[in-house]
């Protein structure tokens, strides 16, 4: 478990590990450490099995020839896998399962994946800690006392803990990229409409996008060109031929032209992650890179632009939860509104809610030109500033969050704080744009800071290259208390 998921699959390829040992010996992680650090919803132990049985078949028949065929991997519980249960991580869907599959965890199943399970996460998405969770926290394999982040922040744990080799997220504002950050792992939010969202649970239909987190950027590139195909359920999947992203797996940024915007680095960034990301352009310069740093703009106006476009989105996402067609009903009610009414408000969470509301307001007559047009706005002014930043630069390197891994509860008790936290990811969501969270140092306390590099639209391959080269130059470290185990 402690092998990155490429490099188990080369094992198992050559015939050194079984697939179904690969299997049993994440399923007997999760069991054995997932009481402590809670990463999972459901552990599809059974389903699990047969797979690697199936699946070691085809490798032995030469049927299934890829670097993934045999790994066991998680998922996200917002993503539908047909006949397993899919929550959300809320009480509203507690007891839906899926007649479907969404189609990035169609293409891993293709490849010869093996689905383990499904991990915990921010309810419906809505959170940057992984504390809204109607089935509990998720804690940070790097301290307990701490946060993964969110809202994939089962998913970054689960990878981090040693789990899982590798995992799916999704990303509305920052979602794979901060708990990837937080827990010390590599994480991708590819270019929206790069991978499909069919049978991906909504939050902001025009954000949200699904990309892995793994160990290593070798490993994120491998998962990505496997689930980055056009689909036609998808109406914003766009047809690209450029998938081929391990191709861009080379220590080389010679003449790359890289920009470190001013706005990053003003107040309220912690000095230490401020020293860390600057030693990463350090690095890439005396690997030839040309590092300047620039005025990108309207960064401050992110932030309102997003809660305000999300919230609205999630408003009208959520509507279709009303304890009619499927998910929770509550037991007792008068008539049909009164029905809707007391399942929404049993079903849902405080964070999800507060969400809703916010949307319902800025989406309401009166308010509607007020703020939700004027967001849609400063968005496209958003797009503008990058473009402009692209036409100069390849790709654009900062932080990916002004802390690192908060204390539980903190943000719980001041949402505007945890807002906050996503200033430097939810512009690169509204702009479209891929984005790449991968470790680059720790703090005082030992708890990992990540750097982000941002790309522009549908060149993901250039923010692979500039990560692995920096990645070079570093070892991948395990958690403590994971280290502790292999000895």
């Amino acid at each position: 478990m402690s092998m990155t998921a490429v490099e188990l699959g080369k094992k198992i390829k050559a015939g050194e590990i079984s697939v179904m040992e690969a299997t049993k010996a994440c399923i007997e992680n999760i069991k054995t450490y997932d009481k402590e650090y809670n990463c999972f919803i459901t552990v599809d132990e059974e389903g699990a099995f047969k797979q690697a049985e199936e699946i070691q078949k085809k490798i032995d028949s030469g049927e299934l020839t890829g670097p993934l065929a045999g790994v066991p991997i998680a998922i996200k519980d917002n993503m539908c896998q047909n006949g397993v249960l899919t929550t959300c991580a809320s009480k509203i869907l507690s007891n839906f399962v899926p007649t479907y599959t969404s189609d990035a965890v169609v293409k891993l199943m293709e490849a010869g994946a093996v689905i383990v399970g499904k991990t915990n996460m921010d309810e419906f998405a809505m959170g940057s800690t992984t504390e809204t969770s109607y089935y509990g926290e998720t804690k940070n394999p790097w301290d307990t006392n701490k946060v993964p982040g969110g809202s994939s922040g089962g998913s970054a744990a689960a990878v981090a803990a040693e789990e899982v080799p590798c995992a799916l997220g999704s990303d509305t504002g920052g979602s794979i990229r901060q708990p990837a950050a937080f827990c010390g792992v590599t994480g991708i939010k590819p270019t929206y409409g790069r991978v499909s969202r069919y049978g991906l649970v909504a939050y902001g239909s025009s954000l949200d996008q699904i990309g892995p987190l793994a160990k290593n950027v070798t490993d994120c590139a491998t998962i990505l060109e496997i689930i980055s195909r056009y689909d036609k359920k998808d109406s914003t999947s766009v047809e690209r031929t450029d998938n081929d992203f391990t191709s861009a797996l080379k220590d080389d940024v010679k003449g790359m032209r890289i920009g470190l915007p001013k706005d990053y680095f003003t107040e309220g960034l912690d000095p230490e992650i401020k020293d860390a990301v600057y030693h990463v352009a350090e690095v890439l310069k005396e690997k030839g890179a040309i590092v300047e740093e620039f005025d990108l703009g309207m960064v401050e106006y992110a932030i309102p632009a997003y809660y305000i476009i999300a919230s609205a989105e999630a408003s009208s996402n959520l509507e279709r939860f009303d304890g009619v067609k499927y998910g929770y009903r509550t037991a007792e009610y008068t008539d049909l509104h009164n029905m809707y009414k007391k399942t929404r408000s049993e079903g849902f969470g405080a964070e999800v809610k507060r969400r809703i509301m916010l949307g319902s307001f800025t989406l309401s007559s009166g308010y509607y030109d007020a703020y939700y047009v004027k967001a849609l706005k400063v968005k496209a002014l958003i797009k503008q500033a990058y473009d402009k930043a692209f036409a100069k630069y390849d790709i654009i390197l900062g932080p990916v969050a002004p802390t690192t891994a908060l204390t539980m509860g903190e943000s719980l008790s001041d949402p505007i704080k945890m807002y906050l936290g996503d200033v430097y990811t939810v512009p690169v969501n509204l702009a479209g744009l891929p984005g790449i969270s991968l470790p680059c140092g720790y703090d005082k306390d030992g708890m990992p800071i990540g750097v982000q590099m941002v790309g522009d639209a549908f060149n993901e391959k250039a923010i692979i290259q500039a990560a692995y080269a920096f990645e070079q130059t570093r070892e991948y470290k395990q958690p403590a208390a994971v280290a502790e185990r292999g000895l």
